[in-house]
C-alpha cells in the first residue's frame, strides 16, 4: 500500500486484482444486482485513489478499508433508489414484461422534452446515480440549486406521465 500511496500505478493493478473479486462477491450477495454491483467496485476503487493518502495502516487492514467504501457506496446508492422509486416509481427499472416498449418511449419522450436545465439534472440523478454534490460540480451550480431543479423536474414529469404511465400499465 506505501508504494501506491507513493504514486505506483503497479501497485493500484495489483490491489485491484487482489481486491475486485472479493469487494465484488460481497456487494453481489447483498444486491442480488448485478450492474449495481459492477458500478460500486468502480466507484469504491475510483474513490480509494483519490483518497489514497487517507488510509492508514495502523488502524486496519486495505480489505477493510476498501469494504467500509464499498459498503457506503452501495447504501448510498440503495437509498437514492428507494428515494426514486417512492419519487417517480414510472422511472424506476422494472422487469422486462412489466415496462411495455410504449412505456419506454412515453417515459424518454417526456424526460427530452424538459427543459434543458431540468433534463441534465434527470440525467445526471437519476440516469447517472450521481450525487447533488456531483451534480453542482458538473454543472457548477450550488447544490441548492440542483436540489431546487430536481423538484421542479419531478414535478413536470408527474404532471406529463402522471396518468399516461398509469393507463399504459393498466392494459
Amino acid at each position: 500500500m506505501a508504494a501506491f500511496q507513493n504514486g505506483d500505478s503497479d501497485a493500484l493493478e495489483k490491489i485491484y486484482l487482489v481486491l475486485k473479486g472479493p469487494l465484488y462477491s460481497f456487494i453481489f450477495r447483498y444486491t442480488r444486482d448485478e450492474q449495481l454491483s459492477i458500478d460500486v467496485v468502480q466507484d469504491a476503487f475510483m474513490k480509494l485513489q483519490r483518497n489514497k493518502h487517507q488510509f492508514n495502516p495502523e488502524k486496519g487492514r486495505l480489505r477493510s478499508y476498501l469494504f467500509q467504501i464499498g459498503y457506503r457506496i452501495m447504501i448510498d446508492k440503495l437509498n437514492r433508489r428507494k428515494k426514486w422509486q417512492s419519487i417517480l416509481p414510472f422511472l424506476t427499472p422494472l422487469p422486462k414484461e412489466e415496462l411495455h416498449q410504449a412505456d419506454r418511449m412515453t417515459i424518454r419522450e417526456a424526460v427530452a422534452r424538459l427543459p434543458d436545465i431540468h433534463r441534465s439534472i434527470i440525467l445526471l440523478f437519476y440516469y447517472h446515480d450521481m450525487t447533488h454534490e456531483e451534480i453542482s460540480g458538473i454543472l457548477d451550480i450550488p447544490k441548492g440549486t440542483v436540489k431546487s431543479r430536481i423538484h421542479h423536474a419531478i414535478k413536470k414529469l408527474k404532471e406529463e406521465l402522471g396518468e399516461d404511465i398509469n393507463e399504459s400499465r393498466s392494459l
